[in-house]
């Protein structure tokens, strides 16, 4: 691969603090990242400190630290200390109740296409996707996860960035050897799948199923049941 087909994988990451950091072109920032998520992981995975405490303690200790640096600074005189203002804008709101929005509203219109639309596709994916996610739940806890995340963000784009051009070739080589695959499940399963017209989508919002969209949607699922028996797994991988 040439030189222009490289992405960047620092725009791709946004152009900002939280590239550089994945990047490690902030070296302190990431390795402040990488030892806090360590020291905590430990502290509470290893050693089996509880994390309300731990919070608890934590705000004790700067309560206790603030209380007395006040105290002496009145004492001798001294500038008290350096906190900002502690308040949130309404910038800051706005900002975080607009990307809320934007999730919210996409969660929404999944919802939507599935319950309502009865797309059969999104309902495997999203269906196909809680399921990795909870064998992988049930493989780790909680903490765990986020630990592995945070090691795997710090690495993965890095080592990219790196080796963008083997990585690529790999993974042209993968998509030769499944594309093959995807066309047999397409013609298999996938073309078979009978798309929801636009008097349909209507019917859908409101009205009584007529018995042509219970028939489709009975095949539907026929054809997903006929896929998951053995003999359709058979014509997949033979």
């Amino acid at each position: 691969m040439g030189e222009s087909n490289r992405i960047s994988v620092h725009h791709a990451l946004g152009d900002g603090l939280v590239a550089d950091v994945m990047l490690w072109k902030n070296k302190r920032g990431a390795a402040a990242v990488l030892v806090s998520a360590t020291a905590l992981w430990c502290l509470f995975e290893r050693a089996g400190y509880n994390f309300l405490s731990f919070v608890a303690n934590v705000v004790l200790l700067l309560i206790v630290i603030l209380f007395f640096w006040a105290k002496a600074a009145n004492l001798l005189n001294r500038p008290l200390p350096p906190l900002p203002d502690l308040e949130i804008s309404e910038e800051t709101i706005a900002k975080v109740a607009d990307v809320l929005q934007i999730w919210i509203n996409r969660v929404l219109s999944i919802a939507h296409d599935i319950a309502i639309e009865r797309n059969l596709l999104l309902f495997l994916r999203v269906a196909g996707g809680l399921w990795v996610i909870s064998y992988i739940g049930s493989l780790f806890n909680f903490l765990t996860l986020i630990y592995i995340s945070v090691l795997l963000s710090l690495s993965l784009p890095l080592l990219y960035d790196k080796y963008q051009d083997k990585i690529d070739g790999k993974l042209y080589v993968i998509h030769g050897i499944v594309q093959p695959y995807y066309k047999k499940f397409h013609s298999i399963v996938l073309s078979k799948i009978p798309k929801l017209s636009n008097k349909e989508k209507k019917g859908a919002n409101g009205h009584v199923k007529s018995s042509e969209e219970r028939t489709n949607e009975n095949l539907t699922y026929k054809v997903v049941e006929v896929f998951f028996r053995w003999d359709g797994v058979n014509l997949l991988v033979g």
